[in-house]
């Protein structure tokens, strides 16, 4: 890394190249700092106002060697397959990137600013330290980035790795999450308003209402038509959508609010997949602005990954990103 910047500074063939790495090796100084710094130059520099659009991905980085900590043995999304698996050892890290969209390039860019090691779960057991999960850390990252800008409405786009229903209950008041969604997803009507007279503990949902996936082949599904954006590198894209809220629940855990909106291209192009967005808010309409910008932050998302592929793939690193898997669709703030 500091040979990198040495070379893009001009310094590549500074005979005192030494002294820069040192400032890493005995130099006291704090990366969440550092990270802070960073984001703020980026804000300034790229969204002055207006909400901020971050995604979120797990990134591995190929590292042999006994002396290297906290390695793991995880899946290779690069060279893997629905069919064919391949094992890679290397250190996972979850990676926040700043979402900008670059005029001069015509395609958004993910610009990392903050990273967080996350040690496999055998790792942790050697070392008799609390295992978290990549949700666990996603969590902290995010009410990290709410303490830093608390005033600035905060939009996190992820791959269904953060479809997780602990992560969206504990982040739905700081942020809107924007993540893949599983199609059988147990979904619920909110409980129905508690009489005078009515004894008990109160419901904490109420009747189930049908899978997406039975919502997708349902005839009698009314899809609005819509137009996104720089759709997945595209100038833009005629898309229909339906959307809806409803309380995503699971046995034992809080139910989480969301509004969840299915996408399908017209054309046959790109598969139909749904997407969560938790909220509090009050639910727009079938066919609101949320819902279409929706699908626009997931493939700026997609795009930018990517195009961080891309690069990788000539450096011989990789790790799991939304572009090694078919593009989906979105899902909305409410």
């Amino acid at each position: 890394m500091v040979s990198t910047a040495l070379r893009v500074m001009g310094l590549g063939r500074c005979a005192a190249f030494s002294t820069y790495h040192r400032v890493l090796n005995r130099a006291v100084w704090s990366s969440l700092r550092a990270s802070r710094i960073l984001l703020g130059l980026l804000v300034a520099a790229f969204v002055p106002e207006g909400p901020l659009v971050v995604g979120i991905d797990a990134t591995l980085e190929r590292r042999r060697g006994l002396q290297i900590a906290a390695a793991g043995i995880y899946r290779d999304p690069v060279r893997s397959s629905h069919s064919h698996f391949v094992k890679a050892r290397a250190l996972r890290w979850v990676c926040m990137m700043l979402l900008v969209p670059i005029p001069w390039a015509g395609r958004t860019w993910a610009l990392p600013f903050l990273t967080a090691r996350a040690p496999s779960e055998r790792y942790n057991e050697e070392h008799g330290r609390r295992h978290k999960a990549v949700p666990r850390w996603a969590q902290q990252m995010i009410r990290t980035l709410h303490r830093w800008y608390p005033a600035r409405p905060l939009v996190v786009v992820g791959d269904q790795d953060y479809a997780a229903i602990e992560l969206l209950a504990a982040t739905r008041h700081v942020a809107t999450i924007v993540t893949r969604l599983r199609l059988d997803a147990r979904l619920f009507a909110p409980p129905p308003p508690r009489q005078p007279h009515d004894q008990g503990r109160p419901p904490g949902v109420g009747r189930r209402l049908p899978n997406l996936a039975a919502r997708v082949d349902d005839p009698a599904t009314e899809w609005a038509t819509v137009t996104v954006p720089r759709w997945y590198g595209e100038d833009a894209r005629a898309i229909e959508i339906v959307s809806g809220t409803a309380l995503w629940y699971h046995g034992g855990k809080p139910p989480v609010p969301l509004r969840w909106v299915l996408i399908r291209d017209p054309a046959g192009r790109s598969p139909r997949r749904p997407c969560s967005a938790p909220t509090s808010r009050r639910p727009r309409s079938r066919s609101s602005p949320g819902s279409s910008c929706a699908g626009s932050w997931r493939s700026r998302s997609t795009r930018s990954a990517t195009t961080s592929a891309s690069k990788r793939s000539a450096s011989g690193r990789s790790w799991p990103s939304a572009a090694s898997r078919p593009p989906c669709s979105a899902c909305s703030p409410s």
